[in-house]
């Protein structure tokens, strides 16, 4: 399919652009907001979709609403309408479209002459009335108040609360440009108002206090849910601004004479992570657990895992391998150890389903040997 593009550059474009590649189209024809209308015949010349996401909405003269938004789209239309087979479109607008201030008039102006061109062309034409739309490569103090939040949290900035109150209503990028390509293959389908779901709806309040929390975590190791809908796509975001510097950061050592031991990943409900290491002979453990579950990965190294039922004095042992991807459980009511029964270093890889608590660790001295 041949596609053409405008608002390359910007935040939309730029992810715009990586995805069509992705899907195989490869590299779509560029219209710069500066060509007039016959440098678009040729430039569109054998097009069959057009993304129309370039736009004016901070400009230093409020005049460039109407040239930049309304004047470009009039071009473009006038271009379009001049081919033999006018392509379809999908164009960028906005929420602010159903207001009157200047920039949601210059958006609802450019919407207008585009249903005008389908209806005398008979070209679907795909609306888009975004609200702040966020995610990665978003400029700050342009974009969104999320990508302004971002980029300062990321780099020890403060930020500023005017009215923690204030409701925003946020769609990711990504989602965006799943609706919006999800269009290119069906020809069929009319024109009209698109809707990109999810939206979320939050708070300037609730925004800046999950990317404080974000920043937070690389020193309390306590990490929010991030799998899934709006955290996910807020810590995506966060992550996108860090600085180069900022790709590494150090965590907590223990060690002692039985080896080395580090808190990775601390989840909010779903335990932690950490490893350890244990030098030839070294025996780690010794007790047990009431509540408190466990997995063990031996990464490196060979281990043998000890376990006694604390009801009947029973015993049972488990020998592995670094490299033999077998997890051993520990078990509630049996006390447990591990000791490194190689020649080299120990290395084992540990989670907990509980995040580990000093006033009720729930760790009870035991040894496993008689």
């Amino acid at each position: 399919m041949r596609i053409a593009l405008t608002g390359s550059s910007g935040f939309l474009g730029t992810n715009l652009r990586f995805r069509l590649r992705e899907m195989g189209h490869g590299e779509p024809r560029l219209l710069r907001h500066d060509l007039q209308v016959a440098e678009l015949i040729r430039e569109l010349d054998g097009a069959d979709f057009v993304f129309h996401l370039a736009g004016v909405n901070r400009p230093r003269d409020p005049a460039e609403f109407d040239s930049g938004n309304v004047g470009f789209t009039g071009r473009l239309v006038e271009a379009m309408r001049s081919l033999p087979s006018p392509p379809r479109v999908v164009y960028a607008s906005s929420i602010q479209a159903e207001g009157d201030l200047p920039y949601g008039l210059s958006k609802r102006a450019a919407e207008s002459a585009l249903e005008a061109y389908s209806r005398a062309t008979g070209a679907a034409v795909h609306l888009f009335r975004l609200p702040n739309v966020f995610g990665k490569w978003s400029r700050p103090n342009f974009n969104s108040v999320v990508a302004t939040f971002c980029h300062h949290m990321a780099r020890g900035l403060p930020i500023d609360v005017h009215d923690p109150d204030a409701v925003v209503r946020l769609v990711y990028v990504d989602d965006v440009l799943d609706s919006m390509t999800g269009l290119l293959g069906l020809q069929d389908r009319p024109g009209g108002f698109v809707d990109v779901a999810p939206q979320y709806l939050t708070t300037v309040g609730e925004l800046a206090g999950t990317i404080t929390a974000f920043r937070d975590s690389r020193s309390s190791l306590v990490i929010p849910r991030v799998g899934d809908g709006l955290i996910r796509a807020l810590y995506s975001t966060y992550v996108s601004f860090l600085p180069t510097e900022s790709f590494v950061y150090a965590v907590p050592r223990y060690e002692d004479q039985r080896g080395l031991f580090v808190e990775m990943l601390k989840t909010d409900g779903c335990g932690q992570f950490s490893y350890f290491t244990a030098g030839p002979g070294v025996t780690r453990g010794e007790h047990y657990h009431h509540s408190k579950t466990e997995k063990f990965l031996v990464i490196k190294g060979r281990a043998r895992f000890g376990f006694r039922d604390l009801r009947t004095g029973d015993v049972h042992e488990i020998v592995v391998e670094g490299g033999e991807a077998r997890i051993v459980e520990t078990v509630p009511g049996w006390a447990h150890n591990v000791t490194n029964v190689g020649e080299g270093e120990l290395v084992v890889l540990l989670w907990a389903n509980e995040t580990f608590d000093r006033a009720r660790p729930d760790t009870i001295g035991m040894k496993v040997g008689t």
